[in-house]
């Protein structure tokens, strides 16, 4: 069995078909995102339309029944859903990241039979994996182990069907080591705090979890956690998600501007205009934003493609060629972060003073991405971007870089 699981890139009529899919989705959940949000309830009922519409299999190979897409489809589907709800999205591309482990870093062999399992059973992949919150130990007992301890920022996890989880080995032969597991559920001795209460990205489920004596079998067990250059690029995915996202919030805040600005009467006292969608002032920022905004999507494509070519060489993968596309991704994450709060932010220069209402909703989209591009400060991107172009170097390799 190849390396890769996936193979070249996403055809033009594959990229069609799931930006349909995703468009119709996105209409359905535009239809009460605002209303939604304010509940801040887990998203059971949301992840349903998911399932139903076969997003969540999207990227699982035909054979075993999935959509056999490509990441560069995945990522499209993330930023087309991330302009209406960007918390589902986000609980999609973290699904997308998860459940990707399969292909990255499960034996070959193993596969056949997660795959099945995961597309028979149409499982939305939350995850327990914060990297920056280590409090979880794996102790060996015969030939199991007993998990332990608490871990914040869970997306999905309880709302899906099984959790990711990364945990360090404390004894035995993998002593120091961490492994990639899957726990069902409803796992004895998994217990959710239901405690996310964000400013922004309600909806998706990031609450911590707490795992008591909860027992991890040899076949829970998806991989160990390895520098190899093949089973890392799962953290340039998940950054590549994060682009698409702030991308998609982004294109979302424009668009409900320029619904609101089109319905405005009238223009400013001092304006020579007879509307404000004519006031050169207007044009001039709705200008601004969609040239930005078209230049974000066009990296985004760009980082795409390259993405689902490097993964498409599998173990041919170097840790150079690894690092080459890292570097284009963290360009991405610099300019979507930029991009995506200065339109979510900006926008209301051009929709006025009514459309601050908390009924119109417009705050959503500057709350939903400045919650979330706090998940790893960019400044930290910029100097990846920079040490490369500078000096060829890159950064030690981690569930951030």
């Amino acid at each position: 069995m190849a390396r890769s699981p996936w193979s070249g890139t996403a055809s033009r009529e594959e990229l069609a078909h799931w930006r349909g899919v995703a468009e119709r989705v996105a209409a359905t959940l535009g239809e009460d995102a605002l209303a939604r949000d304010r509940a801040n309830l887990d998203p059971t009922t949301e992840l349903d339309l998911l399932r139903e519409s076969g997003l969540v299999n999207l990227l699982d190979p035909a054979e075993y029944g999935g959509g056999g897409g490509h990441w560069e489809s995945a990522f499209l589907a993330v930023r087309i859903l991330s302009r209406t709800d960007a918390s589902i999205a986000q609980v999609l591309a973290y699904h997308y990241i998860n459940s990707g482990n399969i292909g990255f870093n499960t034996d070959p062999a193993k596969r056949v039979d997660w795959y099945r399992r995961t597309v028979e059973g149409r499982w939305v992949w939350g995850d327990s994996v914060n990297p920056t919150d280590p409090n979880l130990v794996l102790t060996p007992e015969g030939d199991d182990y007993r998990l332990d301890g608490l871990k914040r920022f869970s997306t999905g996890a309880s709302a899906g069907d099984v959790i990711l989880v990364n945990a360090v080995v404390r004894g035995g032969e993998l002593d120091g080591r961490f492994l990639f597991f899957a726990l069902d559920h409803d796992r004895e001795g998994v217990s959710y705090l239901g405690d996310w209460d964000a400013l922004g990205q309600r909806l998706s489920a990031s609450g911590s979890v707490r795992f008591t004596d909860v027992v991890v079998t040899p076949d829970d067990v998806l991989g160990v956690g390895t520098e190899e250059p093949f089973s890392t690029l799962i953290t340039p995915g998940i950054q590549l998600a994060f682009g698409n996202l702030y991308l998609g919030v982004a294109e979302g805040a424009l668009a409900q501007g320029l619904d609101i600005t089109r319905a405005r009467p009238a223009a400013w006292f001092l304006s020579q205009a007879d509307s404000y969608r004519n006031d050169p002032f207007t044009q001039r920022i709705v200008g601004e934003f969609a040239s930005k905004i078209a230049a974000v999507e066009a990296l985004a494509d760009r980082a795409g493609r390259a993405f689902d070519e490097v993964i498409a060489l599998g173990d041919d993968v170097t840790a150079e060629i690894r690092g080459e596309i890292a570097i284009e991704i963290a360009k991405l994450k610099v300019v979507s972060t930029d991009v995506g709060i200065e339109v979510a932010n900006r926008i209301f220069e051009i929709t006025g003073s009514s459309s601050a209402k908390s009924s119109t909703g417009l705050d959503l989209f500057w709350r939903n991405v400045r919650t979330h591009s706090l998940h790893d400060p960019v400044d930290y991107k910029k100097l990846e971007v920079g040490a490369y172009v500078l000096n060829g170097e890159l950064q030690p390799i981690s569930l951030y870089t």
